[in-house]
């Protein structure tokens, strides 16, 4: 009907190319245009304002010989002051911004290791945009955004590094059990030197009591009895000492036996051989 009356329509965010007899003329802003057919007056076509976006998907391979996929999202948008360039100059628009893509990324990830490309993502994504800025202005577009979203090895690939992670993670978790267990072994260490020294001290102070008992004993024993001397005393303790032990040994069921020549004679014999070895002992050190 807007033909009939040689009038148009141009909707919001959109122009329309004007051509008399099939060569440009201008370009018609959003509103009611009248366009007379008679007089070779038409349009040729729309060209949408709107932020687009396109998704971009390369293969390539990383200086240490992996193959990834690399998707960058692009977002453009045709300039109004350029229109006529951005309609008539390229043919396929998407097709153009591609080719710049992917001579990009080929450029660029081949010359960075794996981990370099997860890391520098922003860097070959800062790339892409400079080269489409430069390349597509000189067609009416605009590069608003470039962005690199997506960074995916091969499947074999993506899962040794999973188990590589893993092992470094085990590795680290394997050293601090280790460590734990010597802090703990050290520190049963500690608590077992302090209580045999500990046990050393009490072992000590009951020898020390005993031994004064003993003394005392002699020295009691030789006052009251007449005729003795400290020889008959500690045999006699000695005796006493035998036979209870000997009741200690009956007494426990499990305790260890222990083979010793049996009778009160055996007593005299341990005595003696107790004597003799202190007087070796005393006659070497004075000697």
């Amino acid at each position: 009907m807007g033909n009939l009356f040689c009038c148009i329509q141009v909707d919001q965010s959109t122009v329309a190319i004007k051509e008399t007899f099939g060569k440009f003329e201008d370009v018609l802003e959003p509103g009611c245009h009248f366009l007379p057919w008679c007089l070779g007056q038409q349009v040729a076509g729309h060209l949408s304002l709107r932020l687009q976006q396109l998704d971009v998907r390369c293969e390539t391979k990383t200086k240490d010989n992996v193959f990834v996929n690399v998707v960058a999202s692009i977002q453009y948008r045709a300039l109004a002051n350029k229109a006529n360039d951005a309609f008539y100059k390229l043919s396929n628009t998407r097709s153009q911004i591609q080719a710049y893509v992917f001579d990009v990324i080929r450029a660029s990830v081949p010359k960075l290791l794996l981990d370099d490309v997860f890391e520098q993502k922003n860097e070959i994504a800062k790339a892409v945009e400079e080269e489409l800025e430069k390349a597509m202005s000189a067609y009416g577009f605009e590069i608003v955004q470039t962005l690199i979203v997506d960074i995916e090895p091969d499947e074999h690939v993506k899962r040794a590094m999973n188990e590589i992670n893993a092992a470094a993670r085990m590795r680290l978790a394997a050293n601090e059990k280790a460590e734990a267990e010597k802090i703990l072994q050290i520190k049963r260490a500690e608590g077992e030197a302090e209580a045999k020294y500990l046990s050393g001290l009490g072992i000590a102070r009951q020898r020390q009591a005993i031994v004064d008992g003993l003394r005392d004993s002699v020295l009691g024993f030789s006052v009251n009895v007449p005729g003795t001397t400290a020889k008959d005393v500690m045999d006699m303790v000695l005796v006493t000492q035998y036979f209870d032990t000997m009741k200690e040994i009956g007494a426990s069921s499990k305790s260890s036996a222990v083979f010793i020549p049996h009778g009160p004679g055996a007593v005299r014999d341990v005595a003696t051989q107790i004597r003799d070895g202190l007087l070796q002992g005393s006659f070497a050190e004075h000697s």
